[in-house]
C-alpha cells in the first residue's frame, strides 16, 4: 500500500480503559468488535500496538524511583498508585506478550480480527538496547557494550561469565537510559541474534516500528561508543596476556541485510523507522518503507509556515512519499494542547493530504491534552473536544471518497498572486489523481492571515475541459475555464489557516 494510514495505540492504557468501561477485564483476545469496526470506518490501514512486549521488575523499579518521572505521573494522573506504573515499554525484558495483555494467543487472535476488518498489525522493534530484565544480560553478556571496570554510564552485573560492567543504552545527545542495556553492533554475534529476533517478531505481525533506528548505523554507533571500544574480556584471555581492545573492520550496515531477509520471507511487510538528524534518506536507501518526518512536525508546531513549504518542496518526490507524517505520537505533546482549532484543522488536512504514511495517535482524534508518560499503564479520563472529534471524523470519512492517499500525489509550488504579495510562501498544495480526468486538490494556508496564490496544475488534457470544482469540506463550488487553469493556474484566496479539499470534475 503506497500511502498507509497508521493508528498508534498505547496498548496498556487502551486495554485498561476498555476494561474499566466494560466492567470486565479486556485483553487483546477480547477487544470489542466496535473498536475494530470504528478503525475500519475511519479508513485506517495499520494499527500499531505500542508497548505490547514484557517489561520486567528491574525496569519498573527504575520507572518508580526517578523523581522527574514521578513528577510527570503527578501531573497527568493525580492520585496514581504504584500499580499504575508498568515501566517503560522500551526497556523490553522479553519479546513476549504478557498474560495480562492476553499473551501470545491473544495477540494472534487480535491480528486475525484486524485482518478480517482489512487492517494490518504493526509492533515495536527496539534495535539499540534491551531492558535490564532481559535474560541476555545475564546469559549472554558479550552481546553488550561494556567496560573492563566501572565507568560512567555502566553498572555492575553478575553474569554467567562473572562480574561485568555493561553500559546503559543511550543516544549521543542525552543521558543514558538507566532501565536499559546497550547492545554492541560491532559484534557479529549481536547482529546475528538481533536479526533472528526481528525475524521472530515478523512472524507475529505485518510491520514493525523500529525505535531510534538511526542509532545502529555504523558511523553513528561508532561515534556514540568511541569511548567504549570492543573488548576481549579478561575471562577470555590466557594468564600471560593483557586485556586488549579489538579493532575489526566495519561490518555492513545491519539494516542492509536484516530488512531484505524479512521482506523475502514476509511479502508486503512494512518497516517504519523512528529517525532524526537528517538521516532519513540513508535509512530509506537501506530498505525502510517510511521514516519519521520530524522536520515537518517541528515546522507545524512552531508555526513556521514558510519553513514547512520550503521543507516539502525541497525534498524529492520519493523522500516525501517515504515520510511518516504526524502531528503527535507518544514522544510528543498533544497537538490539541499546542495549536488552536483552526491551526489544528489546517495542519491535520496537510498531514493527511501528503503522499507517504499518514500517522495518527490514540487520543488525537478526541482532542486529548495530556501527554502520558509511556511508563504508565493507566491514564486519566479526558473530556472529548467536540470540535476536534468532528474535524477528524469529517476528514477521515471524506478522504476515502477522493484520490487522496489512494492515487498519485504531487506537491505543487505556489506562485505569487501579484507582485509584492509574499503570502504564496505560506501555502502547501498537493494534487491527487486516481482516475482521469477527475482530480483532487489539497490546499492549505498555514498563515494566521489571509493569503493568495496561483496553484499550477499538472493534469493531462487540462485545457480540453471546463471544470467544476467543489470543496468537499465546505460549501464552495465554482466553475473554471480549462484554458485559464492551464495557462495561469488555479487562483486561490484562503482565509487565515484556510484548509480546503477541492474535487475537480469536467463539465464538458
Amino acid at each position: 500500500m503506497s500511502h498507509p494510514l497508521l493508528y498508534e495505540v498505547n496498548t496498556r492504557c487502551w486495554l485498561r480503559a476498555l476494561s474499566e468501561k466494560s466492567g470486565t477485564g479486556i485483553t487483546l483476545a477480547t477487544v470489542p468488535e466496535a473498536e475494530l469496526a470504528g478503525w475500519q470506518k475511519l479508513g485506517f490501514t495499520h494499527v500499531w500496538l505500542m508497548g505490547v512486549w514484557t517489561t520486567g521488575p528491574r525496569a519498573r523499579a527504575e520507572a518508580l524511583k526517578q523523581p522527574e518521572l514521578r513528577k510527570a505521573y503527578d501531573q497527568v494522573l493525580p492520585g496514581w498508585q504504584e500499580a499504575d506504573v508498568a515501566g517503560s515499554p522500551y526497556a523490553i525484558g522479553d519479546y513476549q506478550v504478557p498474560p495480562a495483555l492476553g499473551g501470545e494467543a491473544g495477540l494472534g487472535e487480535f491480528r486475525r480480527k484486524l485482518h478480517e476488518h482489512g487492517l494490518k498489525l504493526v509492533l515495536d522493534f527496539v534495535p539499540n538496547h534491551v531492558g535490564l530484565d532481559h535474560p541476555w544480560v545475564r546469559e549472554r553478556p558479550d552481546l553488550f557494550v561494556q567496560s573492563l571496570r566501572e565507568a560512567p554510564g555502566t553498572f555492575p552485573q553478575r553474569t554467567r561469565a562473572g562480574l561485568r560492567w555493561p553500559a546503559h543504552g543511550k543516544d549521543p545527545y542525552f543521558a543514558p537510559w538507566a532501565d536499559t542495556v546497550q547492545l554492541d553492533y560491532r559484534r557479529a554475534a549481536t547482529r546475528a541474534v538481533m536479526a533472528q529476533l526481528l525475524e521472530s517478531i515478523a512472524t507475529r505481525c505485518d510491520g514493525v516500528r523500529c525505535d531510534m533506528a538511526m542509532l545502529v548505523l555504523n558511523d553513528v554507533f561508532a561515534k556514540t561508543w568511541e569511548q567504549f571500544p570492543p573488548v576481549d574480556h579478561p575471562s577470555h584471555i590466557t594468564s600471560h596476556q593483557s586485556p586488549v581492545t579489538s579493532h575489526p573492520s566495519p561490518p555492513p550496515e545491519f539494516w542492509a541485510s536484516a530488512i531484505p531477509a524479512v521482506k523475502e520471507a514476509h511479502s508486503g511487510f512494512l518497516f517504519l523507522a523512528e529517525a532524526y538528524w537528517g538521516l532519513e534518506a540513508r535509512l530509506l536507501a537501506l530498505g525502510f518503507d517510511y521514516t519519521y518526518d520530524k522536520t515537518l512536525y517541528d515546522g507545524l508546531v512552531s508555526r513556521d509556515a514558510a519553513g514547512v513549504q520550503r521543507h516539502l518542496l525541497g525534498m524529492t518526490a520519493e523522500a516525501v512519499a517515504g515520510g511518516a507524517h504526524f502531528l503527535e505520537n507518544h514522544d510528543e505533546p498533544r497537538i490539541a494542547s499546542i495549536l488552536s482549532p483552526a491551526e489544528h484543522r489546517a495542519a491535520a488536512l496537510l498531514m493527511l493530504g501528503l503522499p507517504g504514511m499518514r500517522f495518527l495517535h490514540d487520543g488525537q482524534l478526541s482532542g486529548a491534552h495530556l501527554k502520558i508518560p509511556v511508563q504508565l499503564a493507566r491514564r486519566a479520563a479526558e473530556s472529548t473536544q467536540a470540535d476536534i472529534e468532528k474535524l477528524y471524523e469529517q476528514l477521515l470519512t471524506t478522504l476515502p471518497t477522493t484520490a487522496v492517499g489512494q492515487g498519485r500525489g504531487e506537491l505543487r509550488k505556489p506562485r505569487e498572486a501579484w507582485p509584492d504579495n509574499p503570502t504564496a510562501r505560506n501555502f502547501v498544495i498537493v494534487q491527487w489523481q486516481r482516475r482521469a480526468p477527475e482530480f483532487d486538490l489539497v490546499a492549505v494556508n498555514l498563515a494566521p492571515h489571509r493569503g493568495q496564490c496561483y496553484a499550477p496544475l499538472s493534469v493531462e488534457h487540462l485545457a480540453a475541459h471546463n471544470w467544476k470544482m467543489r470543496d468537499l469540506l465546505g460549501q464552495e463550488c465554482h466553475k473554471r475555464s480549462g484554458d485559464d487553469l492551464q495557462n495561469q493556474g488555479l487562483y486561490l484566496d484562503l482565509p487565515p489557516h484556510g484548509a480546503q479539499l477541492f474535487h475537480f470534475g469536467p463539465i464538458n
